[in-house]
């Protein structure tokens, strides 16, 4: 049962009604009191009692500061004048470990910068002597590609990492006179922040902030992922998945034109098919290989570490990315994708949403609308 107090002691009892219904708009005009009518869930209109406030009952909506009746046992309930939801049983709980947080953090990015640093000095000391000894055009070209891809790979990974990730915008709330009827619809109120907060804003603990379109937090950028710093962490994931894969690629080529030759004990001397001979020979020419292995140069020895680790990053990224759009594709972030698993309800899937994020113009966006609906009528 739900009840809003009107004033002088008395409050208003709608009977049979849904605990998170609308209980406060009576308040908007206390000299109706006796016209005032409340839907149950039939739709029937029937007349309210006045009966007295008990304390046991008394709730406060934070949005507007109207004094509400609720059952003891409502656990969420929603202010019927201003929309905002209240949950009584929330307490704040400070974060002690939010500095343990910030200081990983901090390490991770430290390790990546320096990992990619690494990446880029040791690529040019190992790859480009190699490169520029086989073809000065072809030295000159490829430093063009590196010089493009380090920078562009740097200037991402910065402004994801140290771009504020998107704050809400600033609500007014707390009285009633200055807040409007449905002006904080759907917002709860954030116990660490102190403010309101919208269905699309999330409270980081380890930035110790609330983050609009949350997506996640990333620790190797030290930072959320939001609606600010979103499109910066996606072209990131872009640049370095195109990056490692150019090293990989550069790394093995040089590799193969410094490796010490192959020699082979009894290749030569096989007789005969089958799978037997196949299998001695892969043997023969792993043995010939890990024997060359061992007369490598240090240079030899820093393209084999970047070719593993490009590789391994490589993989990682790209599964990263592969999440990441498809979340843009079906209008979501990753929280919201895990709030609206239970949901049979699906997204909008369309090519707009990533047309969108990117920012494109709009005769792009027009063009793709007008392909994907003739590709959909094609299909029908």
């Amino acid at each position: 049962m739900g009840k809003a107090i009107i004033g002088g002691g008395y409050v208003v009892s709608a009977r049979h009604m849904n605990p998170v219904a609308s209980t406060a708009a009576a308040a908007a005009n206390p000299l109706n009191l006796l016209n005032f009518t409340a839907s149950s869930k039939t739709g029937n209109a029937f007349p309210l009692d006045l009966i007295v406030v008990t304390e046991d009952h008394e709730a406060t909506c934070w949005g507007c500061g109207l004094r509400l009746l609720l059952s003891s046992y409502t656990p969420v309930y929603k202010c019927g004048w201003c929309g905002a939801i209240t949950k009584p049983n929330m307490h704040k709980h400070e974060s002690k470990c939010f500095r343990w947080r910030h200081l990983r953090d901090r390490c991770f990015v430290c390790i990546l910068i320096i990992f990619m640093l690494f990446v880029i000095c040791g690529g040019v000391l190992a790859v480009y002597p190699v490169i520029f000894s086989i073809s000065y055009f072809y030295g000159i070209f490829h430093s063009t590609i590196a010089l493009i891809l380090s920078v562009s790979t740097l200037s991402t990974f910065s402004l994801a990492a140290f771009c504020c990730a998107g704050t809400p915008p600033n609500m007014t709330w707390g009285s009633y006179p200055v807040v409007g009827k449905g002006s904080l619809e759907n917002y709860t109120f954030c116990h660490y922040c102190s403010k309101p907060k919208s269905h699309r804003t999330h409270h980081c603990r380890s930035c110790g902030m609330c983050i609009l379109d949350m997506d996640h937090h990333c620790p190797f950028i030290g930072n959320c992922v939001g609606a600010a710093n979103h499109q910066y962490f996606i072209a990131f994931l872009i640049s370095a998945v195109i990056s490692t894969t150019y090293v990989a690629i550069m790394s093995l080529y040089s590799g193969f034109h410094i490796w010490p030759p192959l020699t082979y004990r009894s290749l030569g001397r096989l007789n005969g098919s089958g799978a037997d001979s196949g299998i001695i020979a892969m043997k023969e020419i792993i043995i010939a290989f890990m024997s060359s292995a061992v007369h490598l140069s240090l240079r030899g020895i820093v393209l084999v570490y970047l070719f593993v680790s490009s590789v391994s990053v490589e993989i990682g990224l790209s599964v990263l990315l592969w999440q990441q759009l498809c979340f843009v594709y079906e209008g979501k972030t990753y929280l919201s994708h895990l709030s609206s698993q239970g949901d049979d309800a699906a997204g909008d899937r369309d090519c707009r949403n990533l047309l969108r994020f990117f920012g494109c113009p709009y005769f792009a966006s027009r063009y793709f609308t007008s392909f994907s609906t003739s590709m959909k009528r094609h299909k029908k």
